[in-house]
């Protein structure tokens, strides 16, 4: 944890002559009425995309100088963290304020989950709303992953894609997205009018693809969003999602002649797997064959830096960055062999911490933010930030902390909530907490029996020890701090008897 920090301040120390400009403005922002106007958004969650991934902390083998200098000039939140690492999961998070067993996203959204209401339903009130019912042009370009596809009957085969309909985009009148697929090269987009069948296929990287559809969306030549209204777009980019080896040759180069021994440096990589997460059913296994396209993965983390660094450009030339607050965070982490797994949906920090940074000129000073912040919380807080305090839902379980912003006085959260589970026995899988000093977490395995896993975050970084058993009163501890905190939200984990 020293070394982050450390880090980073010297990434501003050596690159950031504005940030010590800003440190002498007025700490409060101006409220966004008045004579102010009102800021734009754009809001990027990268797929898969792991914090030791941004270049400035100087952990994996990447180049990410357009992330770089949004953190350098902005707010980076060091402790974000995946309540449930997975693609849905966030997305029904970020978007309702609220945990997925409130919102029904307990899973991916695929056909044989359906059924069980696993999708984003057409009455929830939505980030997305809060803005378009508030003088926002509201868009959405990229992968959605929101929609529950017709269903199917066990034993058939699964559908992953579907159509969103208009009437269940939630105020997004700008639409250039697809559900969900994994074709990175050769994509394809359901556009704003267009019909089930009308689809736009694209011989494109996706990430570069839908740089230029923004844009496009920016010039608004073709009236994408209606020019006299502030705009709020969101870009859900796949990659550096599987499969790695989508990526142009041009960011490969970048890693020629390396294979993945001269590139993962974790000390908790372990190609041999996980014998003992594996009879537990838990995390996603195959290292040993997918390791190898690690390159591939840190070369798309180079793309997609790359990708939104043209955007940025691109509202400079348009004369809208300077009152655009700009949003960089991502769905969940990525293993890549750390503890002997592959990818996410586990509890471990390469698949929780996400980056998350908030970039706007001459509004927010360059700092680090060590807030244990929740996905959930990202819709409340960030619509505070945009001065719509009093524009949130009642029932959100998100909290608003926009306060950090303003140098104003907020109570932080003493824990992050850690789930996983299935939509159709939403009181099996994986529950546990993240505090400032540890991850706790249990789980149930197919019989229903509890099994138990501690780390000391602050002197175990890589989460090589389980240390439960050791301390029976601090287990004791953060096992009724996570009870209370499932009891708060219904959770059919724990009966009121057990709180």
């Amino acid at each position: 944890m020293n070394t982050q920090k450390n880090n980073r301040r010297d990434f501003i120390r050596q690159t950031s002559i504005l940030a010590a400009g800003l440190s002498v403005m007025p700490s409060l922002l101006q409220s966004c009425s008045g004579k102010k106007s009102k800021p734009n958004l754009l809001f990027i969650f990268a797929d898969q995309f792991r914090r030791a991934s941004l270049g400035f902390l100087q952990e994996d083998p990447v180049y990410t100088p357009h992330i770089d200098k949004l953190a350098a000039n902005g707010v980076f939140f060091s402790r974000a963290f995946a309540n449930h690492p997975l693609c849905s999961p966030f997305r029904g998070m970020l978007l309702s304020g609220k945990y997925p067993l409130s919102n029904g996203v307990v899973a991916n959204c695929h056909s044989g989950r359906t059924v069980y209401g696993n999708y984003l339903k057409k009455e929830e009130v939505c980030f997305s709303d809060v803005l378009a019912n508030n003088g926002y042009s509201a868009g959405y370009v990229g992968k959605w992953h929101l929609d529950g596809p017709t269903p199917t009957a066990p034993g058939e085969a699964l559908v992953w894609d579907s159509w969103c309909p208009p009437d269940h985009r939630h105020g997004f009148s700008f639409w250039h997205a697809y559900g969900t697929h994994n074709r990175h090269n050769n994509p394809y987009y359901w556009t704003t009018h267009a019909r089930e069948d009308e689809i736009t296929y694209v011989d494109q990287w996706s990430p570069e693809y839908e740089a230029e559809v923004i844009m496009d969306y920016l010039e608004n030549n073709a009236n994408q969003r209606e020019s006299e209204k502030p705009f709020a777009l969101f870009w859900g980019i796949n990659p550096p999602h599987t499969p790695f080896g989508e990526v142009p040759e041009r960011y490969k180069k970048q890693y020629e002649g390396k294979s993945y021994t001269d590139l993962l440096n974790r000390p908790n990589v372990n190609i041999g797997g996980n014998p003992a997460l594996q009879a537990l059913g838990v995390g996603d296994h195959g290292v040993e064959q997918q390791i190898v396209e690690a390159p591939d993965y840190f070369a798309a983390v180079n793309g997609v830096d790359d990708q939104i660094g043209r955007v940025i450009s691109k509202l400079k030339e348009k004369g809208l960055y300077d009152n655009t607050i700009i949003v960089f965070t991502s769905d969940h982490g990525e293993m890549l062999g750390s503890q002997g797994l592959m990818h996410k949906n586990i509890w471990f920090k390469e698949a929780t911490d996400i980056p998350l940074i908030v970039h706007w000129p001459d509004r927010l000073k360059p700092r680090t933010e060590e807030i244990l912040i929740s996905v959930p919380d990202y819709m409340p807080t960030f619509l505070g930030l945009m001065g719509l305090h009093d524009q949130l839902p009642d029932n959100l379980e998100g909290k608003d902390y926009s306060g950090i912003f303003f140098d104003q006085t907020v109570e932080y959260p003493d824990c992050q909530l850690y789930f996983g589970s299935e939509p159709d026995a939403p009181s099996t899988g994986k529950r546990g907490i993240r505090t400032e000093a540890y991850t706790y977490v249990e789980v149930k395995d197919l019989e229903g029996e509890k099994h138990y896993f501690l780390y000391d975050d602050l002197n175990d970084q890589f989460q090589l020890e389980n240390i439960y058993g050791k301390n029976p009163q601090l287990d004791q501890q953060l096992a009724q701090r996570l009870q209370q905190l499932l009891l708060t939200l219904n959770d059919p984990w724990v009966t009121p008897a057990e709180g």
